[in-house]
């Protein structure tokens, strides 16, 4: 079985020279495939490799790809703008002398953003030849562990759907026994009723007449078996290999239609209960449906 869940979490990390990056991808659930890339600036490019790498492994699901890139700072690459540090210091000490702020610490301009600066913050041209296959590989192997744990939650969840599979197969066994006594509590019914209305002189082929009319109408033995072929149906689905979320999504509909169908037409309290324990049952599948892609 490989019913595949939606929703996970992987990351990797990898470093080369001068650069680390961290690459982390998540996936929750969604009706279409959705892929969302974030990098850290000068990276943007690596987004179709990215986007791309989700489409061959995931057909449902909001996918998010982040990938954040530094370049470890050396001491003697460390320099301080001198001219950005001045506008700062002149700034600071015009609205110390207005009196709108107190005056500025030299710990305090030099932890403005910019001042201090650790060399180039994009890879050159060489790095960049080395360092962008490498994370493209830890991208893939990102979204190689993000599939696999997608996989392991939807092992969980088959469990889950055959159990409600098999809870609505007993309910519809016991729905078709309830079922073969209709006809009778239906001409009983309407013949008592015959009687309060025109009394003992109600003819006996009428009451046949009618409680046979009233009887067809409240027949479920179609919905049943629609019922049941949807239920096999689902089996299969969740035994294949294709992604079978969408029709799993749809027969859990079909479901919920018969089984509304046959609490309608029921003509007793029996049936009328097996078939709400029935769409309580089609609700828990519907929810776990959801989850899979």
């Amino acid at each position: 079985m490989s019913l595949s869940g939606m929703t996970g979490f992987a990351r990797r990390e990898g470093a080369l020279g001068a650069w680390t990056w961290a690459v982390e991808a998540r996936s929750v659930n969604g009706r279409n495939l959705e892929v969302r890339f974030r990098a850290s600036s000068g990276f943007e490019s690596l987004e179709p490799a990215s986007r791309e790498g989700a489409q061959r492994r995931f057909k449902r699901g909001q996918i998010g790809i982040t990938l954040l890139v530094k370049r470890r700072e050396a001491g003697a690459d460390l320099r301080i703008n001198e001219a950005l540090l001045r506008r700062w210091t002149e700034a600071a000490a015009s609205l110390a002398a207005d009196g709108g702020a107190t005056p500025a610490s030299a710990d305090g301009l030099l932890a403005l953003r910019g001042v201090i600066e650790g060399g180039e913050s994009e890879p050159d041209a060489s790095m960049r030849a080395s360092i962008e296959p490498a994370i493209i590989a830890d991208i893939e192997a990102a979204l190689d562990a993000l599939a696999q744990a997608r996989a392991e939650e939807g092992r969980a969840l088959i469990a889950h759907v055959v159990e409600f599979l098999d809870e609505m197969q007993a309910l519809a066994t016991k729905a078709r026994a309830a079922a073969d006594h209709q006809g009778g509590l239906i001409r009983d019914r309407f013949a008592a009723r015959l009687a309060e209305l025109i009394g003992e002189a109600a003819p006996r082929d009428r009451i046949v007449q009618e409680a046979a009319v009233m009887a067809v109408r409240a027949d479920v033995r179609e919905e049943l078996d629609r019922l049941g072929a949807h239920i096999a149906s689902a089996r299969l689905l969740a035994k294949g290999e294709a992604p079978a979320g969408r029709r799993l999504d749809f027969l859990a509909q079909e479901f919920m239609r018969e089984a509304n169908t046959l609490t309608a037409k029921s003509a007793s309290a029996e049936l009328t209960g097996i078939g709400l324990e029935l769409k309580a049952a089609i609700d828990r599948l519907r929810e776990q449906v959801q989850n899979v892609e």
